[in-house]
């Protein structure tokens, strides 16, 4: 008589098969984490410190991203500059000693409204001068062109017999 012996699953001989909850413990660790990683680490006791907190991190610029607030960015400086933040309003520092900090460090650069300064005239003027400029042509545009209008004299009926 001939005996047929089924392997179980692919599992060697001898090897411990792996229980439920030797599955589920990893998948449990990673849903919790990222449950934890929802929680944001950044609230503040009072509403109107948080209110304050917002307000300076969605004012100041990630030096590494250099187009997205600090409260945007997911960069490592970032979190760093949110967590001084916190610190110093913590502390009781007004916003006006949080930015001059944060100025004093990285420069107007930090700010995405810079302060008016000599230094940094250019970016609130040139809007401005842009704007006269093209103000300016398109008045001479449209001058030129009632010019032009008043040479024509001959009336139209008269085009269309030629």
């Amino acid at each position: 008589m001939t005996r047929t012996v089924v392997a179980a699953a692919s599992v060697p001989r001898g090897a411990p098969r792996k229980s439920l909850v030797a599955r589920l413990i990893p998948l449990a660790a990673v849903l919790i984490g990222a449950a934890a990683y929802a929680i944001d680490p950044t609230e503040l006791p009072d509403p109107v410190l948080q209110q304050r907190y917002l307000a300076l991190t969605h004012e100041l610029r990630c030096v590494q991203c250099q187009n997205e607030a600090i409260a945007d960015s997911p960069a490592g400086i970032a979190s760093d500059l949110r967590r001084e933040v916190r610190d110093m309003l913590l502390a009781g520092k007004s916003d006006d000693d949080v930015r001059n900090f944060m100025l004093a460090r990285y420069g107007d650069f930090v700010l995405f409204r810079p302060r008016f300064a000599p230094k940094t005239a250019w970016v609130w003027l040139t809007p401005g001068i842009l704007l006269l400029i093209g103000a300016f042509v398109a008045w001479r545009i449209v001058r030129a062109r009632t010019a032009l209008v008043a040479l024509d004299n001959e009336p139209l009926e008269e085009d269309f017999r030629r």
